[in-house]
């Protein structure tokens, strides 16, 4: 049903048929040089709780620029670099299968295949009509300003765009996400999925887009138990929010990814000083 994009094991949570899948699932993450580490983080996550392959790719606007897939001049309003690139996620993955994309600042706490097998829906006929699958918050910020400094910004389904299942095949996701449309369409267009009728928009637990800050942890309901994190107002790798919510997680999956980065160079080290010295006799 999710096409080659679910290995067997996953797609029987839902008692669906599916051969296993013969690549990666593809993850399309927001990139922003401003957040480097927190997309190093972000993709870390996702792979170490992750029971299937992944291919996470970074989207960076100055490669499609140079590619002449995104030309729109940046706006006052846009808080990242991926505000508008991200409408490209089905066009990136060439408009096959299902791919999923999310802003640099998540940190998941679950198995991406979880999501996968609980976001399509086991009838056939409906599944093929979603064409998008998301959390549909109801959020309304609180701050003026978010991350560092930035202006926060209000408007209809803000934040369901933050993390989108897509199904890049869906005929109206082809005909209306090209990079002709991203690069001119409005962002209100663009970000209430204006393209699509409210029941081509999938939903799932807003667990898996928790927003740090806004949505609570009911200590009697494990079903509010975040899944992944988003920093969506800013996260540990800005000083402001050194001591956010969730803060803990976050920075404790940074130092061990600077410890496996650590232990990488000095076994590169070590490996280039044995060579030297086999060299040298």
């Amino acid at each position: 049903l999710l096409l080659r994009s679910i290995p067997l094991a996953t797609a029987q949570i839902q008692t669906m048929t599916v051969p296993p899948s013969p690549e990666p699932f593809r993850v399309f993450v927001g990139y922003d040089p401003k957040e480097h580490e927190a997309y190093e983080v972000c993709r870390r996550s996702l792979i170490r709780h992750a029971t299937v392959p992944l291919d996470v790719r970074p989207i960076r606007q100055p490669d499609l620029r140079a590619s002449g897939l995104y030309w729109r001049t940046r706006g006052h309003m846009e808080s990242t670099e991926f505000s508008f690139t991200r409408f490209l996620t089905p066009f990136l993955a060439g408009y096959r299968g299902w791919a999923l994309f999310i802003d640099c600042d998540f940190l998941y706490l679950a198995d991406v295949a979880e999501l996968i097998a609980s976001a399509v829906p086991s009838d056939a006929a409906a599944a093929k009509r979603l064409a998008v699958v998301c959390v549909k918050h109801e959020y309304t910020p609180l701050e003026a300003t978010k991350m560092d400094g930035v202006m926060q910004t209000v408007y209809p389904r803000k934040n369901w765009s933050s993390m989108v299942l897509y199904n890049c095949a869906h005929p109206k996701n082809v005909a209306a996400l090209t990079p002709d449309a991203v690069s001119t369409k409005t962002g209100a267009f663009l970000h209430r999925f204006s393209w699509l009728d409210d029941d081509e928009i999938g939903e799932v637990p807003f667990v898996w887009n928790f927003l740090v800050g806004h949505n609570k942890v009911d200590p009697d309901d494990p079903t509010t138990q975040p899944k992944a994190l988003h920093y969506t107002c800013g996260g540990p790798w800005f000083d402001r929010y050194r001591d956010c919510e969730f803060a803990d997680l976050w920075i404790k999956e940074a130092e061990e990814l600077r410890a496996e980065k650590e232990k990488r160079r000095a076994e590169k080290e070590r490996l280039e000083l044995e060579d030297d010295e086999g060299n040298w006799w």
